[in-house]
């Protein structure tokens, strides 16, 4: 735990600056930060149920330009 405590004549800024340099040194807000949105990880039979749903809409998608059904997208035709 991170402990800053104040000295004489200190102005509250400079004491929260002191606190915030100790908060950075310490790495203690980069893990805070990390473990803010971890996601548990999927098994393998629900990466592949999503890795073949990838793939479907993918070749959906290219089914309907081939029948002229979307537009192709000019920024990625070379």
């Amino acid at each position: 735990m991170i402990e800053v405590k104040r000295k004489d004549n200190e102005s509250i800024g400079s004491l929260l600056r002191r606190f915030s340099k100790k908060i950075q040194q310490s790495g203690l807000l980069l893990q805070a930060r990390s473990s803010r949105f971890v996601e548990k990880e999927k098994s393998r039979t629900e990466r592949r149920k999503s890795a073949l749903r990838r793939n479907e809409i993918v070749f959906q998608k290219e089914k309907d330009r081939k029948l002229g059904k979307l537009e192709e997208d000019l920024r990625f035709k070379k």
